[in-house]
């Protein structure tokens, strides 16, 4: 009797490990960002295919569709962050071209000193983000609609002010400032791999995930990110400031569209008032791909990095395949469509799981 127990006793505890091993296993591969990442290796294969040897596969196009993806990879973090807190920021595009054109403006028509514009320039983009974060608590207004009316105050802002002060759109000059050698070097310079440059902007984005990934999944902030998302009244039932939550990934949203402008307007010397004009749009593509839910408390900061890379790649490949770049919005659309549908699989097999 006692073998025969011992030996009923291991087998049920095989059993239990096999179906915790399964059911990991499962948690894994329902994880948001696991659809993104099937994405990115297909849309690699399918190019470097297609268009490995047009130069897709060398160093140099890795590091043009690199640099892509960095650049809204930096805003698709924040953007991911700010869906799953359950709001939008469509807003972000204008920030970019608002807050470089302030920079440009500052220093080249007004001789501020390089550093101080840049600044100037945050502190605007962040009291932005608490302009619409403070709307969108105080009137009880969508999101959507809130910063959707931004966008345009912002864009027609800048355009209004720029022809106003300089006669034009475009503001340049930036390389003969002092200072800019500096600022150049931490924002908009490149590290070499093999003779190729790199963009230091793929830095900037990795370590933006990195700090973004450690925040949702290791702090309890990370946690009110979350149950803001699925709830928000009880999530303030329980203690958690609402308001404080929301008006902090506002004010990240509007951080990471400085970052990017700041990043553009040293990297070309210059301004234009209409750079950023679609980069919400992208940013949110970049997010769903990701797994971000639409409708808030799901998704991951490296499903929104692997979201960027996937537009990175479609943006350069299509190029390097000698396809008409006309076909990248094509394609993003029909991405954009199969994202949400995966995702929506994805999450009822998640919610299965628990």
């Amino acid at each position: 009797m006692s073998a025969a127990g011992d030996v009923a006793q291991g087998g049920a505890t095989v059993v239990d490990e096999r179906v915790r091993a399964t059911s990991g296993l499962r948690r894994f591969l329902t994880r948001p960002e696991m659809g993104s990442l099937a994405g990115v290796i297909a849309v690699f294969i399918f190019f470097a295919l297609v268009a490995g040897n047009s130069g897709f596969l060398s160093l140099r196009g890795t590091a043009s569709y690199l640099q892509v993806s960095a650049e809204l990879g930096i805003l698709a973090v924040a953007v991911s962050l700010l869906m799953i807190g359950g709001e939008f920021d469509l807003s972000i595009g204008s920030i970019i071209g608002a807050s470089g054109m302030i920079i440009a403006i500052l220093t080249v028509v007004f001789g501020v000193e390089l550093w101080l514009a840049l600044i100037i320039s945050l502190v605007f983009s962040l009291i932005v983000g608490v302009v619409n974060a403070l709307l969108i608590l105080r009137t009880g207004l969508p999101s959507f609609i809130v910063t959707l009316a931004m966008l345009f105050i912002l864009r027609g802002a800048t355009i209004g002010i720029t022809r106003h002060v300089t006669g034009r759109t475009q503001v340049g000059g930036l390389d003969q400032l002092p200072h800019f050698q500096s600022a150049q070097a931490v924002f908009a310079s490149a590290f070499m791999i093999n003779g190729v440059k790199f963009a230091i902007s793929i830095i900037w984005c990795v370590a933006l995930a990195l700090i973004a990934t450690w925040v949702l999944m290791r702090t309890p902030f990370g946690n009110w990110i979350f149950g803001v998302g699925g709830n928000a009244q009880a999530a303030r039932n329980v203690g958690v400031p609402v308001n404080l939550v929301k008006i902090l990934l506002f004010m990240a949203t509007a951080a990471s569209a400085w970052l990017v402008a700041t990043i553009q307007v040293l990297g070309a010397t210059g301004a234009d008032v209409l750079r950023g004009q679609y980069r919400e749009f992208y940013a949110i593509i970049a997010a769903v791909i990701g797994g971000t839910l639409l409708t808030g408390g799901y998704g991951s900061a490296m499903g929104a990095i692997f979201g960027a890379l996937i537009y990175g790649m479609v943006q350069q490949g299509i190029v390097y395949a000698g396809v008409d770049s006309d076909w990248v919005q094509a394609v993003l659309g029909v991405m954009l469509l199969i994202a949400v549908l995966v995702n929506r699989f994805i999450r009822s097999r998640a919610m299965q799981t628990r």
